[in-house]
């Protein structure tokens, strides 16, 4: 598969609809959603609570699939597409980073981190990939003597160790302090760089906004607008 040249489109999707239904009473948490992806760029997606900001992430990382609609990943048709399909579009091509960084207690840090290496195909070794997040010297420790940020940078080397082509990351700095979440911001926009990643931030909190290519903002299951940042800012000139 050839990589997909700068600007194009990786993911693409159309009509993206998502409805749950609780006995007779239906919930739509995605309303017909238009949205393409492309190789490489950081986008924030932004909306409040119960927006459907997670709904879509959940779709995009092949975690779960539209009621309606279409959805593909370079040859990957992912709304029409089996638990087994889905499965290896995750392994192959999708990192997750939640907001609690599920690390497992009793391992190191980079025993962690290898957890992932020994499922993917060409993955970074697990000392590189905690290099890469600022955590060289905390490779031997565990989650208990890390603080908050170091464990969440764990979690972000974990999921780029496999060298995922997309980097989906659900309030990555939401249970973090001001400080500690600009040093977490920083480390997923240098492995937006150095890896060339596409990478996407679901927030809450605007003043994220600043260092994205783009802005989807997003609200009642529907993007309300899309915006393009031509002077982005850097994670340490962020304010909230």
């Amino acid at each position: 598969m050839t990589a997909p040249k700068p600007g194009q489109a990786v993911l693409v999707a159309r009509g993206l609809t998502k409805v749950y239904r609780t006995g007779e009473v239906e919930v739509h948490a995605l309303r017909s959603v238009d949205l393409d992806l492309y190789s490489g760029e950081f986008i924030v997606l932004l909306g409040p609570s119960g927006s459907g900001k997670s709904t879509l992430l959940n779709i995009l990382g092949g975690l779960d699939v539209p009621t309606r609609g279409d959805i593909t990943y370079r040859d990957h048709d992912l709304a029409r597409a089996d638990e087994r399909e889905l499965t290896r579009y995750r392994r192959e091509h999708v990192g997750f980073v939640f907001q609690f960084y599920n690390l497992i207690p009793s391992l190191t840090a980079r025993e962690n981190v290898a957890l992932v290496t020994e499922i993917a195909e060409q993955p970074m070794r697990p000392e590189e990939a905690l290099q890469l997040v600022g955590l060289g010297q905390r490779m031997e420790h565990f989650p208990s003597q890390l603080s908050g940020g170091e464990q969440q940078r764990v979690a972000i080397a974990r999921a780029v160790a496999k060298r995922p082509d997309l980097l989906l990351c659900d309030e990555p700095t939401g249970a973090l302090d001001y400080v500690t979440g600009k040093l977490v911001l920083d480390t997923l926009l240098r492995v937006n760089v150095e890896l060339g990643t596409t990478t996407v931030v679901i927030t809450h909190n605007a003043a994220i906004a600043g260092m994205a290519d783009r802005v989807i903002r997003i609200a009642d299951g529907r993007i309300v607008r899309i915006e393009s940042n031509p002077h982005k800012l850097k994670p340490e000139e962020l304010s909230w």
